[in-house]
């Protein structure tokens, strides 16, 4: 996890220009280094370094020996690094994960090597000899990428929109900064004055799809067919190989654990794979929540389970609200339920940096998207509909879900790694028959749970706990998260302002006060930047007003049984 950023054709100092970078030091707290391009004199790069894989040649821009004219800058994690290398015979010039981006790009071309990268990444590859910048980012959007471009070919890239909302440019008072779209590559014209010209924006990926990557891997050959028993082997197996790649660090291995079933087949799975691979530290589990909250003691019935040495934090809910305004500031949105639920994961990050040494942080994001776990998934008018849903939220995994893990992480100077959105095991996941992966007998994630029910990874009332909201789980059922904040902000958002919530917020325009009191703090960090958030979550198929899943029906059925 690194902080990129980058500026082609400033017509400002440079010097005042690269300020911008330092609002994002917080995602590479080892190092940073500032790099002018050579014969462009309004062109530079900006890194900040957080050191997880070669310690001594990894800075960046990467530039080797052998192709003086390449020039890259970016964050991720490229875990079949060393299988491509092997395959080409490709010649290393560091240790570092990111350099098979070059050696792919010279091989084949932009198109090719994106294709071919297992990971999750967001790039800015510069060629001077072609005279071509070209920008990348993840199927899912794993790794952060913004970009600003004005009309007269002015472009800065950056991985969070803060380190870009205070350029200056001649031409506009006003910078456009927008989200780059996960799952493409946009390729630009490099004009001789530094300015670009953008050719061609292509998206390259569809979690449908098995990635073509995957035609060189070692994963054990799967079986064909659908039946339940093969597909339970082959989602065992490819699970396994998502934890597995993802080992790859330098630096100590954690794991979130809230006790869902999610976090936990993560931590069990990570787990018995750092035994098997004799690490020599054991693994640091980690758990947050109020008094009385249900996460809680589930993670500690799995930690128990499991063998981890394992850390619970505890807050109060003025700790909780009086850090709203920070986590706001580092989301980059007001989404209600992004930002009740950036809370905890925020305030266990900082935790986990102050008091331990874990730096690469594994956690359980992206399932609910993939197997379908939301309770409204039991309302889908059928097995397609839901299928549907389920790629939708995959595809705004970026604007959600995903944007708060990285954020709340990356504000603390940790990696997060999420091995449910591995390429392998989601397109396969994918590729199922829809009826296969539909809630049954009342159960949300019925196929993921029968998966492991013989593997003894977990107690067996951990593997068949029904879903719990990460925000809703680390408070009591008795008084949940999202109601503490409302009557909070009750006191902080009268009626007369929520009258004129439609003329001050045209744009998304919030429905309660809650809504409305993020928003304000939002537009004081960010003024004018609302449509980063195209719009705000919501359950589907269902009359809902409150994304919490305890405000629904089914919730509240499960909760007394």
């Amino acid at each position: 996890m690194c902080g990129i950023w980058a500026l082609f054709g400033s017509d400002d100092c440079l010097s005042v220009q690269c300020l911008s970078a330092m609002k994002i030091a917080h995602r590479g707290p080892d190092a940073f280094r500032f790099e002018n391009v050579n014969g462009y004199t309004n062109c530079c790069f900006g890194f900040h370094r957080l050191a997880v894989v070669d310690q001594l040649f990894g800075m960046q821009p990467i530039r080797v020996k052998k192709y003086p004219y390449l020039w890259l800058c970016y964050n991720g994690e490229i875990y079949n690094h060393k299988k491509m290398k092997q395959h080409f015979e490709f010649e290393y010039q560091t240790k570092v994960d990111g350099e098979i981006i070059l050696h792919l790009y010279d091989k084949g071309g932009i198109e090719q090597t994106v294709c071919m990268l297992d990971g999750v990444f967001a790039f800015i590859l510069l060629d001077t000899a072609n005279k071509k910048v070209f920008l990348g980012r993840d199927t899912y959007g794993v790794r952060p990428l913004f970009k600003a471009m004005t009309e007269d070919g002015f472009l800065a890239v950056c991985s969070e929109a803060k380190g870009l909302v205070n350029l200056k440019h001649s031409t506009t008072p006003f910078l456009k900064v927008e989200p780059f779209l996960p799952g493409h590559y946009e390729v630009l014209d490099l004009k001789p004055n530094g300015k670009v010209a953008s050719v061609e924006m292509v998206k390259y990926h569809h979690c449908r799809d098995e990635p073509l990557h995957a035609l060189y891997d070692n994963v054990e050959k799967l079986f064909p067919g659908f039946e339940l028993e093969t597909v339970k082997s082959n989602l065992r197996i490819l699970f396994d190989n998502a934890i597995r790649k993802r080992l790859m660090t330098d630096r100590r291995i954690g794991c979130l654990l809230s006790g869902g079933l999610d976090s936990s087949l993560v931590a069990a799975t990570l787990l018995k794979q750092l035994k098997e691979a004799q690490v020599q530290y054991p693994l640091q589990t980690f758990a947050i929540g109020m008094e009385d909250s249900t996460d809680l003691l589930a993670a500690r019935k799995v930690a128990n389970h499991i063998g981890s040495e394992h850390h619970e934090v505890l807050f109060n809910s003025e700790e909780g609200i009086q850090v709203l305004d920070e986590v706001i500031f580092s989301l980059e949105t007001y989404d209600i339920t992004t930002v009740r639920a950036s809370v905890g994961m925020y305030l266990i990050s900082k935790y986990i940096r102050k008091n331990t040494d874990s730096v690469v942080i594994f956690s359980g994001e992206g399932s609910d998207e993939l197997t379908q776990g939301y309770i409204y998934f039991h309302k889908a008018p059928s097995p397609e509909k839901a299928e549907e849903e389920s790629e939708r939220l995959l595809k705004e995994l970026y604007l959600f879900d995903v944007l708060r893990a990285d954020r709340t992480t990356a504000a603390h100077g940790l990696e997060l790694r999420v091995p449910f959105l591995d390429h392998r095991f989601s397109s396969y996941y994918l590729s199922l028959p829809p009826d296969m992966r539909i809630p049954k007998n009342g159960i949300e994630k019925h196929l993921l749970r029968e998966t492991f029910e013989d593997s003894n990874l977990l107690p067996k009332d951990i593997l068949w706990r029904p879903k719990e909201a990460f925000s809703d789980g680390i408070t009591s059922v008795k008084n949940s998260w999202f109601r503490i904040l409302q009557e909070y902000i009750e006191h902080q958002v009268d009626d007369t302002m929520m009258a004129t919530a439609a003329q001050k917020f045209p744009f998304n325009t919030p429905k309660t006060k809650e809504g409305y009191y993020y928003r304000q703090i939002f537009e004081r960090h960010y003024p004018g930047r609302a449509d980063w958030l195209t719009h705000y979550w919501m359950p589907r198929w269902i009359n809902a007003t409150d994304p919490s899943a305890r405000t629904l029906a089914h919730y509240k059925s499960a909760a007394k049984a």
